[in-house]
């Protein structure tokens, strides 16, 4: 967390860029529990590093949290951040789950990067902090593997 207020409840500049996008994190009132928060970003936008195109990913982002949690305006603004950025699918999707990982040090996080076609071939990344705590329960992450048309 930062010494600056949070930037929910005021008017915040869209960040131009992942690097200086500001993560809020708030206290976790559940922190004696273990459990999964999700987020879900279905229009994760980046840029080709090579050819500028734009690249479309569904982000799906679990951690089972301990003393904090990310707060959703800032993280809604960070990876609005990444519209303009030229990065790899790899690196946007492990970039993200660690920026997050390194705010909060939660139990366990894990990010699917279900990136569209592009050149008629979709790449997944997914990304964990390692393994998830005993007995919790980890739903799907809800996203089919890529089919096409058929």
């Amino acid at each position: 967390m930062t010494d600056t207020p949070l930037q929910l409840g005021r008017a915040t500049q869209w960040p131009a860029s992942p690097e200086e996008a500001v993560l809020d994190r708030v206290p976790n009132p559940q922190a004696d529990t273990l459990y999964v928060a999700r987020f879900t970003c279905p229009e994760f936008t980046s840029l080709c590093p090579v050819t500028g195109q734009p690249d479309f990913a569904h982000l799906v982002i679990d951690y089972v949290p301990k003393d904090w949690l990310v707060e959703s305006k800032s993280l809604k603004l960070y990876l609005a951040s990444f519209r303009n950025h030229g990065a790899f699918h790899e690196d946007c999707t492990v970039a993200v789950g660690r920026r997050i990982h390194d705010l909060l040090a939660p139990h366990w996080l894990r990010i699917g990067g279900y990136w569209y076609p592009r050149g008629g071939m979709p790449i997944d990344v997914f990304w964990q902090s390692g393994a998830p705590p005993a007995d919790i329960w980890l739903p799907d992450q809800g996203v089919p593997t890529y089919r096409g048309r058929g």
